[in-house]
């Protein structure tokens, strides 16, 4: 008995098609002119082996029958696909967190896409001055914009604000004394924490205060031979409320003028146009630190600002152009990609209108609350509009909360409209599990066992793409 089941198994595994006749399938083919064949190759006989495994299984050999070839196929093809698919891929952002980290933070404008794809396209000056004809230095092309805007003396970028931090207490506070209140040691994403950069940096971190108040005359009781630096550092991913207390900035600064010595200030995610019109809280610019007489400033460029990711240092002339000449710079240095598509961006705060307009990070936290009430409206009826079948979405509209997220303005939510689904068929979790699965992804969120789409942070195209994956999902 033992012996015919054996024989039987055996004659099923001589009927799978081999790797050599497979090739020859008309979408294995097709699919060759796009995908490396060692790809294809794999894929195949990696679902060949999965299937001779299935029929050798003790539970599944004697009843289990070979896939056919085009079953075969098929199967690879899918694997295929995932062997073949970038691991870096768009997604529809549905959650309504404007920057959102996990997902790339800000979105850059149309003006900075075009002109990433002009230097990319061919050689540039990024380390040339053609009016000299001579190496040049690619920190120029970022620093005329930003002095313009901010009214800096000179300006210097490098590839994210932890840097920016870390090279400023490197160049001018090493072995120095930094005087910071305790209720400023924050730490932001990914658990960089300002004393571990301070002490990476090699300044000497020097707390006062409490953690909810601190004075002026905390500051300057604990100035000694050894300081060098003051540091302010904007509380952007949380706040402290009731009884408070912090020293105004320019206090800080009359203070160091007054003992000769420096003021730093990190805006952490950073701004350059006021959002308080909007109804929330007022987030300090880098253009009044630099009026209020900073020495050294710091932010982010891909949060508030809306730019690609970098670390923007405005300052005193003598100051920027020592943090230039630290040898750390080169191993911050940015790339012409970076330089092209924040210089794009950075000029279109010349007219703030047209900043608000045309970046998407300001754009979609000035969204109109009416346009996003119709703009859910309109994605709901086109998912009640599947229904059919044995399959019905119980989709509603709802009113919500966005956040503007990349760590600021924690505590005030902006508020929105969102498309509610759910479905008798799978729970909320599995809802979102197979939207997740969907190309392109669809990330939204879930509350009171509901699929939650935020239509805030949906970008054009997305409705389609979403109708998609639920006509999808329907079948």
């Amino acid at each position: 008995m033992a012996n015919e089941e054996g024989r039987t198994i055996q004659d099923r595994l001589r009927k799978l098609p081999s790797v050599d006749e497979l090739l020859k399938h008309p979408q294995i083919q097709e699919t060759l002119q796009h995908v490396p064949r060692k790809i294809v190759v794999e894929s195949l006989r990696e679902t060949l082996e999965s299937v001779r495994h299935r029929l050798l299984s003790p539970s599944d050999g004697p009843s289990a029958e070979p896939p056919s070839p085009d079953l075969v196929v098929q199967q690879s093809l899918v694997l295929c696909a995932k062997k073949n698919a970038f691991t870096l891929q768009p997604v529809v952002n549905a959650t309504g967190i404007v920057v959102h980290t996990n997902l790339g933070r800000s979105l850059l404008a149309e003006e900075a896409i075009q002109r990433l794809q002009m230097v990319c396209r061919s050689y540039s000056n990024l380390e040339y001055d053609l009016s000299r004809g001579r190496r040049g230095s690619r920190y120029v092309h970022a620093e005329a914009i930003l002095r313009e805007i901010t009214g800096a003396e000179a300006a210097l970028v490098v590839n994210n604000n932890a840097a920016a931090v870390f090279l400023v207490l490197n160049t001018l506070a090493k072995e120095r004394e930094v005087i910071v209140s305790r209720g400023q040691l924050v730490e932001i994403g990914g658990s960089f924490r300002i004393p571990d950069v301070m002490a990476a940096s090699g300044a000497i971190l020097r707390e006062v205060g409490c953690t909810n108040r601190t004075h002026l005359h905390d500051y300057e009781n604990a100035i000694g031979e050894r300081t060098r630096l003051l540091m302010k550092v904007h509380c952007s991913n949380y706040r402290l409320i009731g009884f408070t207390a912090e020293v105004p900035l320019e206090d800080l600064v009359c203070l160091a003028r007054r003992r000769n010595l420096l003021v730093a200030e990190d805006l952490g995610s950073g701004s350059l146009v006021d959002v308080s019109p909007l109804g929330l809280p007022r987030e300090p610019t880098a253009q009044e630190a630099v009026r209020a007489g900073v020495d050294v400033v710091t932010f982010s460029g891909d949060k508030l600002l809306g730019g690609p990711q970098a670390g923007i240092i405005l300052g005193r002339q003598e100051l920027i152009a020592q943090c230039k000449k630290n040898p750390l710079t080169r191993a911050l240095r940015v790339d012409k990609m970076t330089l092209a598509a924040l210089e794009a961006t950075l000029r279109l705060y010349r007219d703030e209108p047209t900043a608000w307009r045309r970046i998407p990070t300001l754009e979609m936290i000035a969204r109109p609350l009416e346009t996003l009430k119709e703009a859910a409206h309109r994605l709901a009826q086109g998912i009640r509009d599947l229904n059919g079948g044995a399959h019905q979405w119980d989709v509603h509209v709802l009113e919500s909360t966005s956040q503007v997220g990349g760590g600021a303005l924690p505590e005030r939510n902006l508020p929105t409209f969102v498309v509610a689904v759910a479905s008798p068929r799978w729970s909320a979790a599995r809802l979102e599990e197979r939207l997740r699965a969907h190309n392109p992804p669809i990330i939204g969120r879930i509350e009171s066992d509901r699929f939650l789409m935020d239509v805030r942070t949906l970008q054009k195209g997305d409705d389609e793409i979403i109708l998609h994956a639920f006509a999808a999902l329907a079948a």
